[in-house]
């Protein structure tokens, strides 16, 4: 087991990049000190980081000798501010490689929720030889659902709460967000509308961004079969947010892919089932 300190005051880090020929200040978090490095990217939820939504996994990828970064994009988190006019994946895919690139990083391997799934594809896309494998969780851009209305419940109410963020409408956004709310606690509600009122900034740059330009995540389902990298992809069953279909288009189009579904659960499988979720991640790391 590890005996160094998992707390994000003590992992906290920041790093000045370049990205589309822009200045950022990135947010951080790095734990462990593996050879092997795992960049893990939060989703687009008002309020998100790396370490809200990956918290339940840390320590137990830095326990088998993995170091991890839990990077902020930017426009959310402690990470700067930003109105994004083109593709928000390819923005956050050049933040990776600018921070990979800052902290000597040659290649990585990538887990990207929701949000983070469309990013780290567009990072393979445009930088091949610096991923290793890829994890993708409720997001990679393989287009719309055939199935479900576009936007999805999920997503609607999303952008309603960036609009009003109040403690009724992230009730009600989270409420959806996984199979059984009754986990979330008052204190998690609390700590995550106080995380979203602290940067109003990123509240309204991000509607600014929509009203700029309402295809953020662009889709590259043409282009998945020029992903090499091995790929897992993991969905919920019960995903109101981004509909399961998606990920079966996902590997159907990503030649070396595998797609595991958890039951009886939402859009934060790593979250929900962080116990099988670890192990299985660290065996496909790992074989």
């Amino acid at each position: 087991m590890t005996t160094i300190e998992i707390s994000e005051a003590s992992s906290s880090k920041f790093i000045d990049i370049v990205a589309e020929g822009n200045p950022y200040k990135i947010h951080y978090n790095e734990l462990g000190t593996g050879e092997q490095v795992v960049i893990m990217l939060h989703g687009s939820g008002p309020g998100a980081t790396s370490w809200a939504n990956f918290n339940r996994n840390i320590e137990p990828f830095v326990n088998q000798g993995y170091r991890i970064i839990l990077l902020d994009c930017p426009g959310w988190g402690k990470s700067d501010p930003v109105v994004c006019t083109g593709s928000r994946s390819d923005l956050n895919a050049a933040c990776v490689k600018g921070v990979m690139d800052g902290l000597d990083i040659e290649t990585a391997h990538l887990i990207g929720n929701s949000m983070g799934g469309h990013s780290v594809v567009a990072f393979a896309l445009s930088w091949p030889e610096r991923v290793n494998k890829l994890i993708l969780m409720g997001g990679g851009t393989g287009g719309p659902s055939q199935f479900v209305p576009m936007p999805t419940e999920g997503i609607k109410l999303i952008q309603a709460l960036y609009r009003n963020p109040d403690l009724e409408a992230l009730k009600k956004m989270m409420s959806v967000f996984v199979y059984d709310s009754s986990h979330l606690t008052d204190e998690m509600f609390q700590l995550r509308l106080d995380n979203m009122l602290s940067r109003k900034d990123h509240l309204e740059n991000f509607v600014k961004s929509l009203e700029a330009n309402p295809k953020q995540f662009p889709d590259f389902g043409p282009r998945l079969a020029e992903i090499k990298a091995e790929t897992l992809v993991v969905w919920g069953r019960d995903d109101r947010f981004v509909p399961m279909d998606i990920g079966i288009k996902l590997i159907r189009g990503i030649p070396n892919a595998q797609l595991h579904i958890f039951n009886n659960c939402g859009h934060w499988a790593q979250w929900e089932h962080a116990d099988t979720f670890n192990r299985m991640v660290l065996d496909f790391l790992q074989h």
